[in-house]
């Protein structure tokens, strides 16, 4: 199966996406990572209000296979989390850069340098597939 890692995303060695519109950052995990994982049971996401920081865990998602902690490639307050996915966790699986997103956070002063440590869609493919 062709996995897609879109363009105006930005990625973490981890499989984390973030997509940056203005100061609102959306987070969710890669379609590589839903590959790897196989089914997924459970999730932990932070309440609506929670702050969450640049390598500090922001929650856990379960598989039948394995647990991981999930971190974000930047720092915010959490604005909306995806209450769909807490209550079917393995729906992620069929948009995970869409209808699969975990988390939106308010970014407070987001400056380019803060995506230093991300990849690129190129980048991340090469990273997950080889060249």
């Amino acid at each position: 199966m062709e996995l897609e890692y879109p363009d105006d995303l930005q990625y973490l060695e981890s499989h984390e996406y973030v997509r940056m519109e203005g100061e609102i950052a959306t987070i969710g995990i890669s379609a590589y990572a839903v590959d790897q994982l196989g089914d997924i049971v459970h999730l932990e996401l932070p309440e609506v209000g929670d702050a969450v920081k640049v390598r500090e865990s922001f929650g856990t998602i379960e598989s039948v296979k394995v647990s991981e902690e999930l971190f974000p490639p930047v720092s915010g307050t959490v604005i909306e989390r995806n209450e769909t996915l807490l209550e079917s966790p393995e729906t992620i699986a069929q948009d995970p850069y869409n209808e699969g997103w975990l988390i939106k956070l308010r970014v407070n002063s987001f400056d380019e340098t803060d995506l230093d440590d991300t990849l690129n869609a190129s980048e991340y493919r090469i990273q997950v597939e080889g060249e």
